[in-house]
């Protein structure tokens, strides 16, 4: 299944993503998480009951929100692509790097995206992100996927000069609108279990900036999803971004670095679950 979410009359409403269009569902996100597989389980039925009869919704008259309104938490895998961390000249990890962004960096596809004023130096990063499902904590790996809903695309856009000025990151990550996710969550039993074979790019004004394998990543799905619950409790919800591939601005030579700036258009694409694009203001 894809699941969205859209602004209908200022609410925010579930819909199903489907070959004839949008399907409304008279459940919220919310109650879905909280029943799990039951949840899942609904949805699936809503779909068959209704597909014949229903008024389906043409996915570009929509404005979408993000797919998850309100997660406990947004956390960040930070060099987890070879390839990126040589462009930055980093040493391999032995752990994930960690890092976090908050609720108010959500943004949905389709978003306008203003930049802020305190900042110049701004990056892309497309990234998969995984949607918790279930509760996880203390998860072995091997158990962990099952405790995953399902996956989105993400865009960690960093403001670099910010991000950089200590040795914390959270500054130049978590601004606002800073974290766009969407357009839909592909269900992990639609796409493939761990999410471990798919093309992942990257685009600003139609130039590719980005081309990678998510098998290239050094921390899996299940590993990730493994070790951050031996350290916290995932909630259903929670989003994690898994990292980014090389290709970054940041990994230019310095004097070649072309940050983006006020009227370009990022589009992130992941095999099997669709595009997330949105524009620089």
């Amino acid at each position: 299944m894809k699941i969205l979410q859209y602004f209908d009359k200022g609410s925010v409403q579930l819909g199903l993503l489907t070959a004839h269009g949008v399907l409304a569902v008279s459940h919220t996100l919310e109650e879905i998480l909280a029943l799990g597989d039951e949840g899942l389980a609904i949805l699936e039925a809503f779909a068959d009951e209704n597909w014949k009869d229903a008024a389906y919704k043409k996915l570009e008259d929509l404005t979408l929100a993000p797919v998850v309104s309100q997660p406990e938490k947004i956390l960040c895998i930070g060099l987890n692509y070879q390839t990126h961390l040589d462009e930055c000249k980093m040493e391999f990890p032995e752990y994930p790097v960690i890092f976090s962004k908050f609720n108010n960096a959500l943004a949905a596809h389709g978003e306008e995206i203003v930049l802020p004023k305190s900042a110049e130096k701004f990056d892309y990063e497309a990234e998969l992100v995984i949607v918790i499902g279930k509760t996880a904590s203390y998860v072995p790996e091997n158990e962990a996927l099952d405790y995953v809903l399902g996956y989105t695309i993400g865009n960690d856009l960093s403001a670099r000069d910010l991000q950089l000025r200590t040795h914390q990151w959270l500054l130049g990550k978590t601004c606002d609108q800073f974290a766009p996710v969407g357009p839909c969550i592909v269900t992990k039993d639609e796409l493939n279990v761990d999410a471990g074979h798919l093309d992942i790019a990257c685009y600003v004004n139609g130039e590719q900036r980005q081309k990678a394998n998510t098998e290239d990543m050094i921390f899996s799905c299940a590993k990730i999803v493994s070790y951050l619950s031996q350290h916290m409790t995932l909630k259903p919800g929670d989003l994690i971004f898994t990292g980014t591939p090389s290709g970054v601005i940041l990994g230019h030579p310095k004097g070649t670095r072309n940050w983006m700036k006020s009227g370009d258009v990022v589009r992130v694409e992941i095999e099997g679950i669709g595009a997330l694009e949105n524009r620089l203001k």
